[in-house]
């Protein structure tokens, strides 16, 4: 299966652990990535503020170049694994769709540099998305080596991706469950993670960092109260706020938690055989190894998932049937 794939600028730097684990799992799965050509930065979250139809063409030319790529009548599909590029990307193609005036204003700008974009004309995938939606989870059992036995793990999916949902992925925007059952094919004990679709805060720690804490310490207490051993997500910019500003949130509120954040990739990378180094671990701010360490290579006794009675204090969350496919198509 060929896909175009988009890394973005995140990708080549903070978040290069993502970016290896993803083509490690790809490669086990049988996806095919094709980068595409000469793309440019999505703009982030606040570009758009600034000056909305820069931002739109800035987006706007990454989907034309990706039209151009024609990939194995796979309908030009293209991949962004980071949350804010998949955002910028959907939100860009569905706007141009729903308004011809802004179509046509992008249309201008990217006819500068001989370029012009057809709403509609590029699907945009999250790598979530397509491993659970394309692949699915018995195909993603088939490669599991190294179960994830006794690892405790808290499914954050951040804001971004689950809404607002342009394409409707989610069954549940509050409270989805594709990452939750995908990580338990691994072999993971999730836990119940009630802030899972909760803002890390993205910029904030720029712009207020009081307030940036304060939503970072909320995640991690959730995942302490919960007796997670990693928090896993597919945003980095979600990785970033909660793996290194961690010593932060304890200087500035005498806290404890020593939490590893990593990414859904990289336990898919663990459990599929591979080495910790062919997946990036060793490059988050809070060492993994430790947590990592717990893994067993024989299930636990209490397997059958009984449900334990949540800690005092914690959010409670009613728990959801998943809807979700997971089968492939």
């Amino acid at each position: 299966m060929k896909y175009g794939y988009y890394p973005g600028c995140s990708l080549e730097k903070n978040a290069r652990a993502y970016h290896e684990s993803a083509l490690v799992v790809a490669k086990r799965l049988g996806i095919e990535f094709e980068e595409t050509p000469d793309w440019n930065c999505c703009g982030a979250t606040e570009y758009f503020a600034i000056n909305a139809l820069a931002g739109y063409a800035l987006v706007g030319r990454n989907l034309a170049l990706a039209a151009r790529q024609k990939l194995n009548g796979q309908g030009n599909q293209l991949v962004a694994p980071c949350s804010a590029c998949f955002l910028n990307l959907s939100k860009t193609d569905h706007y141009m769709a729903e308004s011809p005036e802004l179509a046509e204003k992008v249309n201008s700008a990217l006819a500068a540099g001989g370029l012009s974009y057809e709403p509609g004309s590029v699907r945009v995938r999250h790598l979530l998305d397509v491993i659970v939606d394309d692949i699915g989870y018995m195909t993603v059992a088939e490669q599991v080596r190294k179960p994830l036995y006794g690892l405790r793990v808290a499914p954050y999916y951040g804001c971004l991706v689950v809404r607002p949902d342009y394409q409707h992925i989610h069954d549940e925007p509050e409270y989805p469950l594709c990452m939750d059952g995908l990580l338990k094919v691994l072999g993971a004990e999730v836990v119940d993670y009630p802030v899972k679709t909760h803002c890390c805060g993205g910029h904030m720690t720029q712009i207020s960092e009081e307030t940036a804490l304060e939503m970072i310490r909320r995640l991690l207490k959730s995942a302490a109260d919960y007796r997670a051993d990693v928090i896993v997500t597919l945003c980095p910019m979600c990785q970033l706020n909660l793996d290194a500003y961690q010593e932060q949130v304890n200087k500035h509120f005498g806290a404890d938690y020593h939490i590893p954040v990593l990414y859904f990739t990289q336990l898919m990378g663990l459990a599929f055989g591979a080495s910790p180094k062919e997946v990036g671990i060793g490059k988050e701010f809070v060492d993994a190894r430790p947590a990592l360490a717990k893994i067993q290579e024989e299930p636990p006794q209490n397997a059958k998932q009984k449900r334990s009675r949540p800690p005092k204090g914690a959010l409670p969350m009613p728990s959801m049937l998943s809807h979700h496919k997971g089968g492939g198509q």
